[in-house]
């Protein structure tokens, strides 16, 4: 199989993976992503929501970092960086990645949360 193509399937089961809440074979998933291209900002932050929701916000920030490198524009990317600051009480961080997020797209924190909740038919490869 094509590296490439590999990545966005994984990528893809790796989110829908996390969204039904199984973690662990989520985070897998995005780890094989990476391995096969380890520059894909989606498999990046597919891994830092999983990180986000196993309630490990520095891997998330790492991930979330790496992906942002890569696409400073990412608006979605911003807005789980923001969620892992304010989890880890920087408030001043998180309030500075939703500001950023929402300059990009005026509806992502909408949208973020009906993608997490499961109710968006947003493919991890379309997100904002």
């Amino acid at each position: 199989m094509d590296s490439a193509l590999g990545c966005v399937r994984l990528n893809a089961r790796c989110f829908a993976r996390a969204l039904a809440g199984y973690l662990e074979p989520a985070l897998a998933d995005c780890n094989e992503a990476l391995r096969l291209r380890p520059d894909n900002t989606n498999a990046l932050d597919s891994r830092g929501f999983v990180y986000l929701k196993l309630g490990q916000p520095d891997q998330a920030i790492a991930d979330y970092d790496a992906a942002l490198r890569l696409d400073p524009q990412k608006a979605h990317t911003l807005y789980g960086r923001g969620l892992a600051k304010r989890r880890k009480a920087d408030l001043a961080g998180a309030e500075s990645d939703f500001v950023a997020a929402i300059a990009i797209s005026p509806r992502i924190g909408e949208q973020y949360r009906a993608t997490a909740s499961g109710r968006s038919r947003v493919s991890p490869a379309a997100k904002p």
